[in-house]
């Protein structure tokens, strides 16, 4: 069956470690833990709540584009400007659904390794492989993170029993994962370094098979041997791959997108066609995943396609 149009979705107000306070100007300011962070965010384009004093005020820490930002690889890239003291490293605890810990640091380029809006996903994973655990009987369930960033999700579906396997091309955040899984009190995850659609392509050839699958991809990336990555040209191949090791039953994948442009009915159809899906015994759902400010006002930053069989 299927979901009668798009949902919008927020993380639990029982997270308490995180929280939006404004946004607005082209910026949002958040709190992660007991510091707070001023960002940049395209998306905010209405006027804040709070003056810029307060901001300034409540702030620890503020990103400062550098000159390439705009330009196409570099959007991203600058420095922080201290504003109060603060740690370099920090941890935040999650505890909307699963429970596990996670580190976080201020990078070059604008992220701090959590994307708190994919909480919704994470209890979502939590929740289904919990219920195929449990089906299983003692038997194994296997999960894959593909573009896995610094683990939330592999740490949600570890925390409900799955034998995770996590895949990112980059070495700092696979690391950076990893002790993730073990100051969470975790262990058994496997790691692989590779590029996601080789290592797609390959799991097809050899007829192995995943009860859960989770994608994150970038608009553009590259693997570990410089191979390409762009969403536009990839992402209905990478689909027909994933829907080839995906189990035909008992299975569920999460595909989030944040790609301007792309909306909730154009993954599901991107999915329905490469999966195949022709039958009625699957749910397939869609929508955006949201933060919501202590003003109400409601920020959307990335699409979710959720498909259980």
């Amino acid at each position: 069956m299927e979901n009668s149009g798009p949902k919008i979705e927020f993380p639990s107000s029982s997270w308490k470690d995180y929280e939006l306070l404004d946004s607005g100007a082209g910026e949002k300011l958040e709190r992660f833990g007991k510091y707070v962070l001023c960002r940049p965010e395209p998306k905010a384009l209405w006027d804040k709540s709070l003056s810029e004093r307060e901001w300034n005020a409540l702030a620890h820490v503020r990103f400062r584009p550098g000159a390439g930002f705009g330009k196409a690889g570099k959007e991203d890239s600058g420095t922080w400007d201290k504003l109060k003291a603060m740690d370099e490293q920090w941890f935040i605890k999650y505890s909307g659904g699963p429970e596990f810990r996670l580190r976080l640091g201020l990078t070059a380029f604008k992220h701090v390794g959590v994307f708190p809006e994919q909480a919704p996903n994470w209890n979502f994973i939590y929740s289904n492989t919990s219920r195929l655990v449990r089906q299983a009987e003692g038997a194994p369930v296997r999960v894959l993170n593909l573009f896995a960033y610094t683990g939330a999700a592999s740490l949600a579906a570890k925390a409900a029993g799955a034998d995770v396997t996590h895949l990112d091309s980059v070495r700092q955040v696979v690391t950076w994962a990893r002790g993730n899984m073990e100051n969470s009190g975790m262990d058994g995850i496997r790691w692989v370094l590779e590029d996601a659609m080789k290592f797609a392509r390959r799991e097809a050839r050899r007829g192995n098979t995943y009860q859960g699958i989770i994608l994150d991809p970038p608009a553009y990336g590259h693997g570990p041997d410089g191979e390409k990555w762009k969403l536009d040209e990839c992402l209905n191949e990478m689909m027909k791959c994933v829907g080839s090791i995906l189990a035909p039953k008992d299975s569920f994948m999460v595909l989030n997108l944040y790609s301007n442009g792309f909306s909730p009915v154009l993954g599901e159809t991107v999915t329905r066609q490469a999966f195949g899906l022709h039958d009625l015994g699957y749910d397939l759902t869609s929508g955006e995943l949201c933060l919501r400010d202590s003003f109400g006002k409601v920020l959307p930053l990335s699409i979710f396609i959720r498909l259980v069989r």
